[in-house]
């Protein structure tokens, strides 16, 4: 090869080695945010509706939820399997933030818990005045063999306000032959609770989304409203959150918050979910009062 033909070879060789590198620091690399969620955030899609939302102006950004309930959501953020936990479990949280695991940004959603059973209603639920009232009625009727209870037994936040209502009523149906841990996710419970013509305890949000999809015809809500079932959702970051924080601080921005306000309404006609803003001080104090409880 003569020398003249060699110089330009080399320049050009030079040059594509320079774009490339050019072009490998000019693209941000994929940062991937890992995510223990309660299940009603998931099952309802919300989670993913806000991460695809998130991701319009973070293109570069991958967030992988992994559903479970919030005792288990937190134990996975306490070994550094995940960046960020979403759970509804304040007096759950409140020993992991004094512990140090996690760090808590925000109060960002809220909704209520409903107690749900067959529509014959054994127990006379509907016709209580309060959730202590109900679940009193259905540890009678369960004694008398007239009904049933399937509990998640599975340390959520849902199961952990289970076990208050049945504490503030001064009983203890664990090992009652009508009580029935199903040990499973709050959609999973639903079915089951439809299939036995059993009364269970679920969150709004994610009894709306399954009744809706059919697999639960008979089960009715006998029982709703009022601060005793309030439901508090908060997200909280392992240290060093990095872009989990970032996607966090999203949520309770006030795009997030327009976001969770509008979720559900083309499907239910109202959101599945209340944005915290706007309510923060009041939910705070809420909060509180639970993670005492």
């Amino acid at each position: 090869m003569s020398r003249k033909i060699a110089i330009p070879i080399a320049l050009v060789a030079l040059i594509i080695a320079a774009y490339l590198i050019y072009a490998a620091s000019a693209t941000p690399s994929t940062v991937s945010i890992r995510a223990s969620t309660t299940t009603s955030l998931y099952q309802t899609g919300l989670l993913d509706h806000l991460a695809n939302e998130f991701r319009k102006t973070h293109p570069n950004v991958e967030i992988h939820f992994q559903a479970v309930g919030s005792g288990q959501a937190l134990k996975l953020a306490e070994q550094g399997d995940v960046d960020m936990v979403f759970v509804h479990a304040p007096s759950l949280e409140k020993q992991y933030i004094e512990e140090g695991v996690v760090e808590k940004v925000a109060i960002f959603a809220y909704n209520y818990f409903v107690i749900v059973g067959p529509a014959d209603d054994p127990a006379g639920v509907a016709s209580t005045s309060s959730a202590t009232e109900a679940f009193t009625k259905i540890y009678e009727a369960g004694e008398r063999g007239l009904a049933k209870f399937v509990s998640r037994g599975d340390n959520s936040g849902t199961h952990v306000k289970e076990l208050s209502l049945w504490d503030k009523a001064g009983l203890s149906p664990q090992g009652k032959p009508w009580y029935i841990e199903s040990g499973q996710g709050m959609a999973q419970t639903l079915v089951m609770a439809e299939e036995m013509s059993t009364y269970t305890l679920s969150d709004i949000s994610t009894f709306l989304d399954v009744k809706q999809k059919g697999q639960i015809p008979s089960l009715k809500i006998l029982y709703e409203g009022g601060e005793e079932l309030i439901n508090i959702y908060s997200v909280y970051v392992v240290k060093d959150g990095g872009a989990a924080k970032e996607f966090a601080n999203f949520i309770v921005s006030e795009e997030g918050q327009a976001v969770i306000a509008e979720y559900g309404k083309d499907r239910f006609g109202k959101p599945l979910f209340n944005p915290a803003k706007g309510n923060e001080a009041y939910l705070a104090e809420m909060w509180s009062k639970l993670a005492e409880s």
